[in-house]
């Protein structure tokens, strides 16, 4: 399918901006271009948001909880952990999204500021948004939350992110979970898949240079990457909590991502999976400018409510 016209007018704005050279660019470089969020419109409108500083084993980090309108006297909470491949993403970049959930959710969302590599390499950033999950269950009472009620979210590297606390959180006796939203996730190191070969060099927001050089900055051996990193490796998907994935058709990240949907089924795992036509990664956040977005942010919301009621 063409690109969803929506997403060629917002690409079309962009086609000034010179491309980046991954030979050369640094982290700081990235964190510069990528981490100041354009405002296309007013947030989502919620009840309230309040910025917090988790104390987690040795370390603080920070993170922003985010209560819908209309939310029950202690709703469900969905832990959320940000794109940007490791290396970039804050909980600015992601406000917007964050906010839209909790409202098609009708659940509270804390927004996880985790290490960013390659200052803290993995498994540093997993650790933060796996212990975050502990403190949040912990500390269920002071949010206002309902500890009981728990769900994990996240979009592309925090997709990854997701389904490893989510695999964690199993095997070390974490919180009980009743949700994985997985939105475009990287699951695995094998950029030979044809939506590599597809999409690797399109003028999306994502490329094969691009994703070889987050990996770079996350793992230290792409031959030997941990199962918790490349999640699709993983021996044992048995025994997760039920999954939403949505991918994009025109993503580099398209097949691992739809790939892992199908390992988590084959593995008795509930799964709901889509590829969103014409539409690029990043899309999820894109719904102010791409107003064709809102149906999958509604769906998502409507799948978290449902296994946390």
């Amino acid at each position: 399918m063409p690109l969803n016209p929506q997403v060629a007018a917002l690409l079309e704005m962009f086609a000034g901006v010179p491309p980046v050279d991954y030979a050369t660019v640094t982290p700081q470089d990235m964190r510069a271009l990528n981490d100041r969020p354009i405002q296309m419109g007013p947030p989502p409108a919620v009840a309230h948001v309040r910025d917090l500083t988790l104390d987690l084993p040795g370390r603080t980090i920070a993170a922003r909880l985010y209560v819908p309108e209309g939310a029950s006297e202690a709703p469900p909470l969905v832990v959320y952990y940000h794109g940007g491949g490791w290396v970039v993403g804050t909980l600015e970049t992601h406000d917007g999204t964050c906010r839209a959930l909790a409202r098609a959710s009708g659940a509270a969302v804390l927004s996880v500021a985790y290490r960013l590599a390659p200052e803290a390499r993995f498994p540093a950033p997993l650790d933060d948004c796996f212990e975050a999950l502990v403190w949040a269950h912990a500390h269920a009472g002071e949010l206002g939350v309902d500890g009981t009620r728990l769900a994990v979210a996240g979009d592309s590297a925090g997709g990854n992110l997701a389904a490893a606390v989510a695999i964690r959180a199993r095997d070390e006796q974490g919180p009980a979970l009743r949700h994985q939203l997985l939105i475009y996730p990287v699951t695995d190191t094998d950029f030979t898949r044809p939506s590599y070969q597809e999409n690797g060099e399109a003028g999306g927001f994502l490329s094969t240079a691009a994703m070889r050089w987050f990996w770079g900055h996350y793992v230290d051996d792409l031959d030997t990457v941990h199962p918790h990193a490349a999640v699709l490796r993983h021996g044992d998907l048995t025994g997760l909590p039920p999954a939403t994935v949505i991918t994009a058709e025109l993503d580099p990240l398209r097949d691992e991502g739809m790939a892992y949907a199908e390992a988590l089924a084959a593995a008795g795992v509930a799964v709901e999976a889509e590829i969103a036509p014409g539409m690029i990664h990043g899309f999820f956040s894109l719904f102010e400018p791409v107003p064709d977005v809102l149906p999958y942010i509604a769906r998502a919301g409507q799948r978290l409510q449902a296994d946390l009621a």
